[in-house]
């Protein structure tokens, strides 16, 4: 059994790249950018107009004169034109260029405009108000969006203005999520008594759709032949494959026999942790990609996560371990979150503990409650937390106020 810190050190060194792809922009949302986005012109790219209103010359203003005549209208959208006589007006939209000679903007709120001359309501303007002036948010070739960046609608409404409708991203793995046991129905099926219906498989699709991940899944009953059958074709087809339950020492707990006797070299099994100690983590090194499909001339590899079949551990894991394991494949880089422990909390045994937690704010902190549950078996108890608090193994008691590292599904 090894500790957390080395579990999780073992799993990152496992990482690996799945490469680069193109899809529409449109279609890149939580996505991970796999390319500098730079301004392929001045943003704004003109002196831009940022008020309905009319427009003058500063100066005329400044001397003196409160009415003008207006020459024209500068829409939004048409070629810019030039106020030909400074002791006129322009009347202008939001949006449009400035027209030429003219320099100050102001909001059709200050002026009354009657038998086309507009007059000035106001004492004090400013030389230049309301002109968003040219490149003053980014010259042509600046990055506006690094690499590496988790693609949200603000992006989109970038890689829009750049022209970008065909973006890189980083590609996702193939991930296979596979349950095991003959007490397990379909949801939609009645269970017998003595069956539960699959429940954690469904946990882990949901999760990997997080990531923006599809993944597929399948059910194999308890029988070792066909265990080793199916899964020696899936460590073929997928970059990934997860498990939930049979990694145990139950009878019927075939996944680490079948691993070995498949060349799935065992990582570790069994982590110094509650929930989750079963934890079965392995790869096995494939051969069948071709030269021109290997990444950055790296050997293909399954990475296999053989998940404890309780909930809460197969929920816990796939946050812990899995999703560091994806950040880091894709060079994602995740800070840290805590939280304030809001009551004492006792736990004795030698393990790291993943405890659920209630998030709340309290005078701008993050405060973790903990909830009561019944065990790694209370799928339902979920429902009622936020994360989970890594409570560390070299301690017993953890005191109200302490802080210590989280885990957020919410």
């Amino acid at each position: 059994m090894i500790s957390v810190e080395k579990a999780l050190e073992t799993v990152l060194n496992s990482s690996q790249k799945f490469g680069v792809e193109e899809i529409p922009f449109l279609k890149s949302v939580g996505r991970i950018l796999k390319e500098e986005i730079r301004a392929d012109r001045d943003f704004p790219p003109f002196n831009r107009v940022s008020m309905d209103g009319i427009v003058i010359d500063y100066n005329q203003f400044k001397n003196g004169q409160r009415s003008f005549k207006v020459a024209g209208i500068q829409a939004a959208g048409s070629e810019q034109i030039s106020l030909k006589n400074i002791e006129n007006c322009i009347e202008v939209m939001t949006g449009a260029v400035l027209p030429n000679n003219a320099n100050t903007v102001i909001r059709y709120e200050d002026v009354t405009i009657e038998n086309g001359f507009a007059t000035i309501n106001v004492d004090e303007l400013n030389d230049g108000q309301n002109v968003h002036d040219k490149g003053k948010d980014g010259k042509v070739g600046d990055l506006l969006i690094a690499e590496n960046t988790i693609i949200s609608g603000a992006e989109i409404g970038v890689l829009a203005t750049v022209g970008k409708s065909i973006v890189k991203v980083a590609k996702q793995p193939k991930v296979m999520i596979v349950s095991t046991g003959d007490e397990l129905v379909g949801v939609e099926e009645v269970p017998l008594e003595h069956q539960i219906r699959r429940s954690n498989v469904f946990t882990l699709v949901s999760l990997l759709e997080r990531l923006k991940i599809s993944s597929e899944t399948a059910h194999i009953t308890d029988d070792k032949p066909v265990l080793k059958s199916k899964i020696e074709s899936y460590l073929e087809q997928y970059d990934v494959l997860l498990f939930s339950g049979a990694v145990s020492k139950g009878k019927y707990d075939f996944l680490p026999e079948v691993f070995d006797e498949l060349g799935v070299e065992k990582l570790f099994h069994k982590v110094a942790q509650r929930p989750g100690k079963p934890f079965w983590f392995g790869r096995k090194a494939s051969f069948s990609m071709s030269e021109q499909d290997a990444f950055q001339n790296e050997k293909r590899q399954t990475i296999v996560f053989g998940f404890p079949g309780n909930p809460i551990s197969t929920f816990v894991n796939c946050l812990a371990y899995f999703y560091p394991w994806y950040y880091k494949s894709l060079d994602l880089k995740v800070e840290e979150e805590t939280a304030i422990l809001a009551d004492d909390v006792t736990f004795k045994p030698n393990l790291d503990y993943f405890l659920q937690v209630k998030l709340s704010y309290r005078f701008g902190h993050l405060i973790a409650a903990p909830i009561t549950g019944n065990g790694s078996g209370d799928l339902a108890s979920l429902v009622n937390a936020d994360a989970f608090i890594q409570l560390p193994s070299d301690k017993v008691g953890f005191k109200k106020g302490e802080v210590f590292p989280i885990i957020r599904y919410r």
